[in-house]
């Protein structure tokens, strides 16, 4: 169909990317900023910059996504943007009234080179922030980088402006969030609570993008990491970065700034992620695994086990950001899973390192790339040499398993074909079991729908 086009033979490319496996900076940087409480995302930079973030995220979440912008006009792109930044705070906090506008840069007040720190130092000489409210900012030049990136440099700056250290610590780990669904979030809050861990989490979607129906408009819902607890977060005694991409750089200002120590582990989806992040958990929290964990996760494995026969030797393609794929990888091999070929837009790495240790034995033909020539037209090409069983990615991926006939799991950002993605974990052993009925879903009813009819089967 739309992609048929696509031809096994790889040409080596050095200054082109087709159909990339990512978006740019400002995306990520938006949606973290929608996690501190009380937060407007604010986009320095054109009006059509922002619709198109805006855009992502509300087709991604379903959900109406805030945000501001400077409104560059041809004299802003030539003279500057601080005045329109000014003016836009100025007006933000008469109209909109929130508790922390965060400014993000794009492209174009990047290229002119628009310096946030003095524009907004000016706005706060100036009286333009009311008492007790907030400007916050970060770079996020959407020509570098991806939304990991982007989402990575505004977690940090929540460290820059609200942690604060004092003489005592206090029995608190924080949780630094990478980029996860908020039923992620809740669903790592809720193992939290479960162990009677103290914890801060930060950035903190859940209750934000994920709120009840009530028929009336909340601009700022309940949830969010509130200003006190981000300041608080400077005399908790341990950080756990969940997705070292995503967090390791906040961990690190964090630890710079406060001294507060930190481990990164990978975001937990499937058992042996799960089972890494819980232990941290316990170690630095000083708290035992309740059974009930010990439970949950006994049925997973027993799910595991009686469907070991559809996993077995499947071959598996996936493309998407690096903390998504990293656990997912080490998940799929414990299933008896072929992951063969991985690709991610963002570079770095981890990326290659952690492909090299976990497929080098079990998967020695796998192929993996990160970068920017890491895109999904290679993605396509390395099916088109040897087919898979199974595409798993986000929405953009479905045109690829159309025009291969290939069963396809929706994961990742963005996810804008099918409704309630943000709602149904895939963290923790109930997330690895909600991911584990996605996948042979997927199977079962491809087979079902390509196999003779003389082999259709009621039981499976």
């Amino acid at each position: 169909m739309l992609l048929r086009h696509t031809t096994a033979k790889e040409i080596d490319r050095k200054a082109l990317t087709i159909n990339p496996a990512k978006t740019c900076q400002p995306v990520g940087a938006m949606y973290a900023a929608l996690g501190l409480h009380g937060c407007l995302p604010h986009s320095h930079g054109s009006q059509g910059c922002c619709s198109y973030h805006r855009s992502a995220l509300t087709r991604h979440f379903k959900e109406p996504v805030m945000a501001s912008t400077s409104s560059f006009s041809e004299g802003s792109s030539v003279f500057g943007g601080s005045a329109n930044l000014v003016s836009a705070i100025e007006t933000i906090f008469s109209v909109y009234d929130p508790e922390v506008i965060a400014v993000h840069t794009t492209c174009l007040s990047e290229t002119i080179g628009d310096d946030l720190t003095q524009i907004v130092s000016k706005a706060n000489e100036d009286g333009k922030v009311p008492a007790g409210k907030k400007v916050i900012y970060c770079n996020t030049p959407s020509y570098v980088g991806t939304h990991v990136t982007g989402y990575a440099n505004q977690v940090s700056s929540f460290v820059k402006f609200f942690s604060t250290a004092t003489p005592k610590k206090r029995n608190v780990v924080n949780l630094v969030a990478g980029w996860m669904e908020p039923s992620d979030m809740r669903e790592i809050k809720r193992i939290a609570k479960e162990m009677e861990a103290r914890t801060i989490m930060f950035p903190d979607m859940s209750d934000v993008l994920d709120t009840p129906l009530t028929g009336h408009y909340d601009m700022y819902p309940k949830g969010g990491t509130t200003q006190a607890d981000m300041i608080a977060t400077g005399d908790s005694k341990f950080s756990i970065g969940i997705g070292p991409y995503t967090t390791e750089d906040a961990c690190i200002k964090l630890e710079n700034k406060c001294k507060v120590k930190f481990e990164t582990v990978e975001i937990p989806i499937g058992l042996k992620a799960t089972d890494k992040f819980i232990m941290s958990l316990s170690r630095h929290a000083n708290v035992p695994v309740p059974d009930s964990l010990t439970e949950e996760r006994g049925r997973l494995i027993d799910m595991i086990a009686d469907n070991n026969k559809n996993f077995y030797d499947k071959r598996v393609a996936l493309y998407g950001d690096p903390d998504t794929l990293i656990p997912l990888v080490e998940f799929l091999l414990t299933l008896d899973m072929k992951p063969v070929y991985i690709v991610t837009g963002t570079p770095g790495k981890h990326f290659d390192e952690a492909m090299t240790a976990m497929l080098k034995e079990k998967v020695p033909e796998a192929k993996f790339m990160s970068g920017e020539r890491a895109d999904m037209f290679r993605l396509h090409q390395w099916i088109k040499q040897e087919g898979v069983d199974m595409l798993i990615g986000n929405s953009y991926g479905k045109y690829i398993a159309r025009d291969e006939n290939i069963p396809f799991v929706r994961l990742g950002f963005p996810v804008m074909d099918r409704p309630g993605n943000n709602f149904f974990p895939y963290v923790g052993y109930t997330g690895a079991t909600n991911l584990l009925i996605k996948i042979l879903d997927a199977f079962l009813d491809h087979k079902d729908r390509t196999c003779p009819e003389e082999k259709v089967e009621l039981v499976m």
